[in-house]
């Protein structure tokens, strides 16, 4: 395994961090709060224009080619600025899924279009909300010519809203088996509700009823939307890693730069070796989690099992994000906590990407069993 950056992969980084800096008072978790579409729109046409949807998609499909580990650098930028964009959850959760399991009309439709700007999500509404379990809260019902109707509720479905075409995965009748089927927005039947949320990402309750689907939109085979599931838990369980060692670098950088300029007691307050203690513990696990997030990316941009590591990191990088928080807010103060802080923004990003594919006691269990324990 080698995670040195190539020189291309470094000037996406730099250029991502350049821009992202730039916008953050406007386009920033805080400055789109009320927007309804939970980003910026103008900041998601530049990044657009800069090929960011379409980095790790196929160039075949109008993509550039590039590899996973290169959209994780995009997401880790995206994180560290606390900027909301519907970049992770279009091209990691629902593009790259089509790209691999798809059929040659849906990618040929879908994917370049994605690249142009247009934005996709993904609907895995598994029982109780629980991951990792098999079913679906949604059923699709046969209906001719290979066709299905879809009904349920799904929860927490991201930027359900503005995506111009959903990932659904759906239950077939009363069975367990799983079919995947991209549902566009216009679809008759189509209900969606914001819901109030602890993070910065919007989230909706979405309601199917007696959607049509046509069978040109099954992804991959009737029957084996398993396998699409799999595929988009990997790449967006990863994604989200990348994210979350984003956001708990953004916040040891605001730390250690508050320690240096706050003072008490006629000195700054990073002199005091207990501050120095806490922004050592956050700068080892900010570096633990790097290495064990980009490890899991780094194996899926080859196509090599990865269920293991990306288990491993989802664990470890969302204990420690939160960790993280909880010592900068120590370092803080009262301050940290006031609704004008940035300090908030991260937190509230830590508690919902620490949820997001499962938690780290989902993610630890598989590891276990993983290890035969």
């Amino acid at each position: 395994m080698n995670l040195t950056c190539t020189e291309d992969q470094r000037h996406i980084r730099t250029a991502a961090a350049e821009l992202l800096a730039a916008r953050r008072t406007t386009a920033g978790a805080r400055a789109v709060r009320q927007e309804p579409e939970g980003h910026s729109p103008e900041l998601w046409k530049e990044m657009t224009a800069l090929g960011w949807p379409a980095l790790a998609l196929p160039e075949e499909h109008g993509g550039l080619g590039a590899g996973f580990i290169d959209l994780c650098l995009l997401c880790e930028e995206l994180g560290r600025h606390q900027i909301p964009s519907p970049l992770l959850a279009t091209v990691a959760c629902a593009a790259l899924p089509l790209a691999r399991h798809g059929s040659a009309e849906l990618c040929a439709e879908w994917l370049g279009a994605v690249a142009e700007g247009r934005t996709l999500t993904y609907v895995r509404a598994a029982p109780h909300g629980h991951w990792g379990t098999s079913g679906s809260t949604l059923t699709a019902t046969p209906s001719g010519r290979g066709g299905f109707r879809l009904d349920g509720t799904a929860l927490f479905v991201p930027y359900a809203e503005t995506a111009d075409a959903m990932l659904v995965v759906a239950q077939v009748g009363d069975r367990t088996e799983l079919t995947a089927l991209l549902v566009e927005a216009g679809t008759p039947g189509l209900h969606r509700h914001r819901l109030d949320v602890v993070g910065n990402t919007p989230e909706y309750r979405v309601g199917f009823a007696d959607v049509p689907v046509p069978a040109s939109r099954v992804v991959g085979t009737a029957g084996d939307g398993g396998t699409v599931a799999e595929t988009a838990a990997a790449l967006g369980t990863a994604a989200t890693c990348a994210e979350m060692v984003g956001g708990a670098q953004g916040v040891l950088d605001m730390t250690v730069a508050y320690a240096k300029t706050r003072e008490q007691f006629g000195r700054p307050i990073g002199s005091f070796q207990a501050v120095q203690q806490h922004c050592a513990d956050m700068a080892v696990d900010v570096l633990g989690a790097r290495v064990s997030a980009y490890e899991a990316a780094w194996r899926l941009t080859r196509d090599l099992p990865a269920e293991l590591e990306v288990s491993g990191a989802k664990a470890w990088v969302s204990e420690r994000y939160e960790r993280v928080c909880a010592l900068a807010h120590q370092v803080h103060g009262a301050i940290g906590f006031t609704a004008e802080h940035d300090l908030p923004l991260f937190t509230r990003h830590a508690t919902a990407a620490a949820l997001a594919f499962g938690d780290a006691d989902h993610h630890t269990g598989r590891v276990a069993e993983a290890l035969g324990l």
